[in-house]
């Protein structure tokens, strides 16, 4: 009687390590799981624009990065990943810190980088002025390279997705030319939440990567016109590209009372020359320095503002397209 009692005890041990699904709930109705993230150690660098990655020329810096382990990862049993990029307001609790564990119940590892907590405070304009989108890339670089040095993780199957600000530099690293500035590994898919389409690169061609882009039709601060021409670039240059929109405001997804930003970039337009120098469309400026970069979106920004605001039930559904478009990333088919 004592045998079998041990087995079934065994049994559910071996049971209660397993993660909670084989791949993500297609229903969106995401559980939150009690996963403890840990610090992981990441040396990044912190380059103002894609020249400085290139050349070398950008300072070290060590990146500020929580590590929420996939449940029931091991070195036999390796598990995906995704990188988590926050938006202009930082790293938050109910945003990425949910997203991070809900994931990690479903057997994906989470690495959620905090660009601004790497460099330094500041207020909300200096941060956004000071710390730019290749510094964010270079973060989020770095990330997949220590998260392929950890046994329990596939380096192979790492989504990078990013949130507003953040969302940006998610589909700034599909293209071919930021991946070789970096000197970088490519990321298997790319998520941009809501991430402004301001910037275009002169050669389009990409990684060959998967994109997905969502965004709210709500949301002032997303030129639908900008992002389908950013989403055929990307189809040109050798993406799959998925759209999808929703009846919502801004950062739909982080719950909160609604309220209007006072400002949004939804006009700017800049473009990405083969050497990384990035000119404003109206101005001809080149966006060279801090400085600079103040003076350029000064001039197109807009004072009208955009709502934000959380929604439950939008939330739900873009759980169910992020899972639709993951699922066969981050769990293939086995051959």
């Amino acid at each position: 009687m004592v045998r079998p009692l041990l087995a079934f005890v065994a049994l559910l041990a071996a049971l209660s390590s397993l993660p909670a699904r084989a791949d993500l709930d297609v229903s969106g109705r995401w559980q939150t799981g009690d996963v403890a993230p840990i610090r992981l150690a990441v040396e990044s660098t912190s380059p103002f624009g894609l020249s400085d990655a290139a050349t070398g020329a950008a300072p070290p810096t060590t990146a500020s990065v929580a590590f929420y382990p996939a449940v029931g990862a091991s070195a036999d049993d390796p598990a995906p990943a995704v990188v988590l990029l926050h938006g202009a307001g930082g790293v938050g609790g109910a945003r990425e810190g949910r997203y991070a564990r809900e994931l990690a119940a479903q057997g994906v590892a989470v690495a959620v980088v905090d660009v601004f907590g790497a460099r330094g405070g500041g207020g909300f304009t200096e941060r956004l002025m000071r710390t730019t989108e290749a510094m964010a890339l270079a973060d989020a670089f770095a990330t997949l390279d220590a998260l392929a040095a950890r046994p329990e993780v596939d380096a192979d199957r790492v989504a990078l997705i990013g949130f507003s600000y953040g969302g940006m530099s998610s589909i700034y690293a599909a293209y071919a030319q930021v991946v070789e500035a970096f000197g970088a590994r490519p990321f298997a898919a790319h998520v941009a939440f809501y991430g402004p389409c301001i910037a275009r690169f002169a050669d389009p061609t990409t990684t060959g990567a998967p994109v997905l882009m969502l965004w709210g039709e709500r949301d002032a601060i997303m030129d639908a016109e900008a992002c389908e021409a950013l989403a055929d670039d990307l189809r040109s240059g050798g993406s799959p590209v998925t759209v999808r929109r929703f009846d919502a405001m801004h950062r739909w997804d982080a719950g909160g009372r609604q309220w209007r930003a006072p400002v949004h970039i939804a006009e700017c337009r800049l473009t990405v020359a083969p050497d990384g120098t990035v000119t404003d469309d109206w101005s001809g400026l080149t966006m060279s320095d801090a400085a600079m970069r103040a003076t350029i979106l000064s001039l197109c920004a807009s004072r009208e503002g955009y709502l934000i605001g959380g929604d439950e039930a939008v939330r739900q559904s873009s759980n169910a397209a992020l899972a639709a478009f993951l699922n066969p990333i981050l769990f293939p088919e086995p051959d």
